[in-house]
């Protein structure tokens, strides 16, 4: 959002799910309409003009567009292994081909190409020579302290502290196979907060550990590293 923010740009998000295939995000025919068409009729499409069921996915909106847009490519690993290399193609040369129409569909401007990855998966050495690599350091407490102020900005300080200090004690113990991220503690603190829990309380215990803790061999290991004064 920043990026095309500063850049003046549209933004145009593509969610990637593990059943999400590279062909989403250039077209999608529907069958389905164009034969409910043909029996019923519409006078808004024409049975006969296949183009009248293609609709372009965020791909094919970005190449579309007369304006150069942001295209952000949103946790490409939760996909199958070979979507990335299903990519290739599109990206490298930015055209697709529409076998229902036989015609190419090759890009107005070229998008400016975003995508984040959670290192779920490995991503095909192939994919990643074409790829200008970033990594983005999780937050320190300063930068979490900002983060939490945004969502929460009437969130007690005293009480964001002592949040932050049993995160981060939860996160520096190297045995948890997951350790909590950014959107469990903001989850965390609205939980909280709707509990109306008390700064003393906090103080002496970790209240829905469940929350910042998702796996239960890691939360034998919080409870039994975390240390409460008695």
């Amino acid at each position: 959002h920043a990026i095309a923010e500063s850049l003046g740009k549209r933004l145009i998000i593509w969610n990637i799910k593990s059943t999400t295939e590279a062909i989403d995000g250039c077209y999608m025919y529907d069958t389905v309409q164009r034969l409910n068409d043909s029996r019923f009729g519409c006078e808004d499409r024409n049975v006969d003009n296949v183009k009248d069921y293609i609709t372009y996915g965020p791909l094919g909106e970005a190449f579309d567009s007369d304006e150069q847009v942001v295209l952000l490519i949103d946790e490409i690993d939760k996909a199958d292994i070979e979507f990335p290399n299903d990519l290739l193609q599109e990206l490298d040369v930015m055209e697709f081909y529409v076998k229902e129409t036989k015609e190419f569909v090759k890009a107005k401007t070229r998008p400016i190409v975003i995508i984040t990855s959670n290192n779920e998966k490995e991503l095909p050495d192939a994919f990643l020579r074409r790829c200008v690599f970033h990594y983005i350091e999780f937050p320190d407490a300063s930068f979490m302290t900002e983060i939490c102020n945004l969502h929460y900005p009437n969130l007690k300080q005293h009480l964001l502290d002592q949040c932050l200090k049993h995160f981060y004690a939860l996160r520096a113990i190297t045995k948890l196979r997951k350790m909590p991220s950014t959107s469990e503690i903001l989850d965390w603190i609205s939980v909280l907060l709707k509990s109306g829990i008390t700064i003393e309380e906090l103080k002496k215990e970790i209240p829905f550990l469940g929350v910042l803790i998702k796996k239960e061999k890691d939360l034998e290991v919080a409870l039994e590293k975390i240390k409460f004064p008695t």
